[in-house]
């Protein structure tokens, strides 16, 4: 028998938490309901979730302040829900590591689909590699590692968020291969993620704060098209 999957509900409105809990159960998933983000912090660590839907306007500490402390331990696919729906405040969320934006008011149905979605995402990559594979490219002064979520450059680790490191793993696996922003979002985002392409800017420009051009590589712009990482 397969485990039901735990979703960890992080909302300080209840009734809209309810009816969120209603529809993933009706999923089969087991569901567990917070209303502050001290509260979903503890829980995550007691409950234990493979998903955590998280509300922005939380009271005490908001919801980005819970997303990048799970973040500094945890992996767990995190979907933020929020009346904000400014692209400041989606690319903020992703930034900090969410696998997924969701404005308010929004379809219940809608969004368990996206949760199993991400759910997906966070997973078909697991059951067909071995244990002891580790997922690295390196360059002069570069490594990236994908398989425990670090870079360092010039000998020296640089803090990123998931989706930052993967877009930058992305890119560098195939050099001097060009993509498209489209197809930069639908790797990194999935084909699900009904996402802005300023996302993708965003990400590419705060890459190329962190790491600034080398003599034998560098994070290029092909104008009309998108972006690839150049060698020389």
């Amino acid at each position: 028998m397969v485990d039901k999957q735990k979703v960890l509900i992080v909302d300080d409105d209840n009734n809209i938490a309810e009816l969120i809990a209603l529809y993933f159960t009706k999923e089969c998933f087991h569901t567990k309901i917070v209303n502050d983000g001290e509260s979903a912090l503890k829980a995550f660590d007691s409950y234990e979730p493979n998903l955590m839907l998280l509300d922005l306007m939380l009271p005490g500490m908001d919801g980005y302040q819970v997303c990048r402390e799970i973040r500094s331990k945890s992996q767990v696919p995190i979907i933020m829900l929020s009346a904000k729906g400014e692209v400041f405040d989606k690319v903020l969320g992703l930034e900090l590591g969410a696998d997924d934006y969701v404005e308010k008011p929004f379809d219940s149905k809608e969004l368990v689909a996206r949760a199993k979605a991400v759910l997906r995402r966070s997973q078909y990559t697991i059951p067909d590699e071995p244990k002891d594979t580790v997922k690295m490219v390196e360059y002069p002064d570069l490594i990236i590692n994908l398989t425990n979520y670090s870079v360092l450059y010039y000998g020296k680790p640089v803090e990123m968020p998931p989706k930052e490191l993967e877009l930058l793993y992305f890119l560098t696996s195939s050099p001097n291969q060009v993509f498209t922003r489209e197809q930069l979002l639908n790797h990194i985002w999935g084909y699900e993620y009904l996402g802005d392409t300023r996302t993708v800017d965003v990400h590419i420009k705060r890459l190329r704060e962190k790491l600034k051009d080398h003599e034998k590589w560098r994070i290029s712009t092909v104008w009309g098209i998108g972006y690839k990482f150049e060698t020389f």
